[in-house]
């Protein structure tokens, strides 16, 4: 190995130590908590040689939130393979909101602290003031494509745009998490039956077999669910119109 390949991983190995004492402050106090100083305690060097390789505070959170996203969609990745689109937009949907919980100061950090940090996390930056949007693009792929093979198989309406529909479904989970991280009363019910009653109010209630967790059918009882918004509005975009006089 070369003076310059050994200088190269001496530098790699102390930015991801740089990384590792930042990402554990915010986990441990917050993101309030974090400074160049403490950070520099953790890792017993000068602050001065944290600025070698961050500029700034900003730049080590922009760091951490492009890790956190990246450790968000891994999350999801999986969950592309299920075929029913639906049951695909559900599971997404949960993966998100556990996401959020069970990782709550990387999710206030990349959605909830700075516009400039949910940026760098969507997509990172190819030089200032370009974004890159391939990881935003990932992740709200997932969302369209599903939405659209609803479309397809009409169980949203004909009209329905999947990425405005996408947008506002994202909106209405990032609220879900958002409530729960910063409302002690939010919510009364549990976190994973208001993604379902979500789902339901968007999409209406799913068959007895699909509801079943863990493969397990339960009774649908003799009552059929009621249309949601999106089954009635499908139902009208696809009734014929009456000629006109």
């Amino acid at each position: 190995m070369g003076i310059a390949d050994r200088k190269n991983r001496e530098k790699q190995a102390l930015r991801e130590r740089i990384l590792g004492a930042a990402r554990r402050i915010v986990m441990r106090d917050g993101f309030a908590a974090l400074s160049m100083r403490k950070i520099a305690d953790a890792i017993e060097y000068s602050p001065a040689t944290l600025y070698l390789h961050f500029a700034s505070r900003d730049e080590i959170a922009r760091a951490l939130c492009e890790e956190g996203y990246a450790q968000l969609l891994g999350s999801f990745a999986p969950l592309a393979q299920i075929a029913d689109p639906r049951e695909r937009l559900h599971a997404l949907a949960h993966a998100y909101v556990g996401f959020g919980r069970e990782h709550a100061q990387t999710y206030r950090l990349i959605f909830m602290e700075n516009p400039s940090y949910t940026g760098a996390a969507l997509g990172g930056a190819k030089k200032e003031g370009e974004a890159d949007d391939d990881a935003g693009d990932a992740a709200f792929r997932l969302l369209t494509d599903a939405l659209a093979a609803l479309k397809a198989d009409g169980r949203v309406p004909a009209d329905a745009d999947p990425a405005t529909w996408a947008e506002a479904l994202w909106a209405t989970l990032h609220g879900i998490v958002a409530l729960s991280l910063t409302c002690p009363v939010f919510p009364h019910a549990p976190l994973e039956t208001i993604v379902d009653t979500t789902f339901d109010a968007w999409f209406g209630a799913p068959s007895a077999p699909a509801r079943a967790r863990g493969g397990k059918p339960v009774d649908a009882g003799p009552a059929a669910p009621a249309a949601s918004p999106a089954t009635r509005a499908a139902a009208r975009s696809r009734k014929p119109k009456a000629p006109s006089s």
